[in-house]
């Protein structure tokens, strides 16, 4: 009999495994998105977006969509049409699409990070598509710019080539867009990026060959829809955020999702400030010069949403050349480039309410990496440097549970005399404590304590795209995802079943079986913990059961020489 139950609960297991397997594979796949081709009906989308901070000058002016089918500008070279519409800029970090209507950068591919696992595909952050439509826009608007509603059609730029590339040995790309308007000003769009940056820097260099003065105002954008972030992932319910930020002197740190977009607008001066459009593990944002204030506005544009800011005007006299613009990021939440650019935009690496304990776990976590290079020997070592700073503390836990151990005998023997006496069971119980000097919750510590440090871990892993498709060994490609074969959380439920044998029986005999399930409910709960979380408790548990059973070995032998 006893080996059909066996049997029997060998083969449920085996079923219900193949189960939760087939349900992983059905039900919780990470979605994809499909990016077609960049649609050739340009970019410039009607901004009647900015109101210009000046009230003497125009407001409402937007972006003019250009027709579909041959796009032309009307400049002082004549009417140009527009052939190799689309710029390719190429770093070794960054490859870029600007669209010479209106010169925006309307698709961005992060080279350094894949579309998904095992794709091969380079992440698109920026995109220009049917499905879904995320841009980055600059211009000059007011009096005499060419973005202007009555300026007329969109700017059509030249560029000496349709595809630039940063070569080996060069450390800086710059990408010049010409524009000539009919007044005689000539314009250049210079695009300026570096190696092994994310950094994009965005400059108009206005010379005015012109009789009369020139005057319009820079605006920076970010222009987005309302489709899901497709880097998301969700665990345990938790997703990551996904909205606009605003960052000022006296709000460093202000959050606007789509309903609040929708709900309220804003339009407020800004000095030393910066916006940025965030989703899980990567961000486009725009600073603006420092000390320069800045009218931070949000609009909507049909159904996308309009993010950005207006410089004041900006005069250019006749003979004069002037030189206005900002810098953008568009990349990845990487917490030492995001700190250099601005300050607290390093904030936009959302740790959790417990930042304090996690900044520093990264940190070490970091510095581990790189003295092993890889992300889970990485996140062994600091379990065992987070196991090594509350070892005393575990130690005289575990000290306290080997005596209650000891003494369960005595603990049962009391309860056969005053069972039906509670109060008089309870001062008999503390009597054995104190007698013994045992601590009946000690037990408790080393999980309280290390509470924190497990859901501060949780938000490094989750929030970090450093551990984004980062693998450890064998069948673990991505320590940000669950165990794909759930062999870690299993592994993990085995090893807290050993570490319970280990604890006092509890005299109630409901608190022991509750005891006894503990096991197979945290194995089932963490089934789709990120696998370095996982990772991260089995060998806490690992290290712990050893200086346990060390200690509990320890203090029998003590008690069992009191005896003799």
């Amino acid at each position: 009999m006893d080996i059909q139950r066996i049997v029997l609960f060998a083969g449920l297991a085996i079923v219900s495994y193949l189960m939760v397997l087939a349900w992983n594979e059905d039900y919780n796949q990470p979605r994809t998105e499909q990016v077609t081709q960049v649609e050739t009906s340009g970019s410039n989308g009607s901004a009647d977006d900015m109101v210009l901070p000046e009230s003497t000058s125009r407001t409402g002016e937007e972006f003019v969509t250009p027709e579909t089918g041959e796009l032309r500008s009307t400049t002082a070279d004549g009417e140009q049409s527009v052939s190799d519409q689309f710029i390719t800029v190429v770093t070794d970090v960054l490859e870029l699409t600007i669209d010479r209507v209106g010169g925006n950068v309307i698709a961005s591919s992060l080279l350094q990070y894949d579309e998904s696992l095992d794709s091969g595909q380079p992440l698109t952050l920026l995109t220009n598509t049917q499905n879904r439509t995320y841009i980055l826009e600059s211009g000059l608007i007011g009096r005499n710019g060419p973005d202007g509603r009555n300026a007329g059609q969109a700017p059509v730029y030249r560029a000496e080539a349709s595809r630039f590339e940063l070569t080996d040995g060069q450390d800086e790309l710059i990408i010049d867009l010409k524009l000539t308007t009919e007044d005689g000003v000539d314009i250049i769009k210079r695009y300026r990026l570096a190696r092994d940056s994310y950094e994009i820097d965005i400059r108009y260099l206005i010379t005015n060959q012109s009789d009369s003065d020139w005057q319009g105002n820079f605006t920076g954008k970010i222009v987005r829809d309302e489709a899901p972030d497709p880097t998301s992932q969700t665990t345990m319910g938790i997703k990551a955020y996904l909205g606009l930020v605003i960052s000022t002197p006296d709000d460093p740190y202000e959050k606007y999702d789509f309903g609040d977009l929708s709900k309220q607008r804003v339009n407020e001066p800004v000095t030393n400030g910066w916006l940025a459009f965030l989703q899980h593990y990567f961000i486009t944002a725009w600073v603006p010069d420092q000390d320069k204030t800045a009218q931070f506005q949000t609009t909507r544009r049909d159904h996308l949403h309009v993010m950005g800011f207006v410089y004041p005007a900006t005069a250019v006299a006749p003979g004069q050349t002037v030189e206005v613009g900002a810098t953008a990021y568009v990349g990845p939440k990487i917490i030492d480039r995001l700190e250099a650019l601005a300050p607290n935009l390093d904030r936009t690496v959302d740790f959790g309410w417990l930042f304090f304990i996690s900044l520093p776990l990264f940190y070490i976590l970091e510095w581990f990496y790189g003295l092993v290079g890889n992300w889970g020997v990485a996140i062994i070592l600091l379990t065992v440097l987070v196991k090594a700073v509350f070892f005393h503390l575990s130690a005289t836990s575990y000290r306290s549970m080997a005596k209650m151990r000891a003494v369960a005998p005595q603990l049962t023997r009391l309860k056969e005399l005053y069972g039906d006496d509670r109060q008089r069971m309870s001062q008999e119980m503390m009597a054995l404590y104190k007698r013994e000097k045992i601590n009946p919750l000690g037990g408790c510590l080393p999980i309280l304590v290390q509470m924190p440090v497990f859901i501060s871990l949780y938000w490094v892993l989750f929030e970090s795209v450093q551990l984004r498709h980062a693998p450890f060994m064998l069948w673990i490609n991505d320590l940000s995802q669950m165990d794909p074969f759930f062999i870690l959380p299993i592994l993990m439920g085995i090893s807290m079943f050993i570490q319970m044998s280990l604890n006092p029986t509890p005299p109630d005999p409901m608190q022991a079986k509750i005891m006894k399930l503990m096991p197979p409910v945290f194995t089932v709960f963490f089934l789709w913990f990120p696998a370095g979380l996982v990772l991260y408790w089995l060998v806490n548990n690992i290290l712990s059961i050893s200086q346990q059973w060390y200690i509990t070995r320890k203090i029998e032998t003590e008690m069992a020489g009191k005896k003799h």
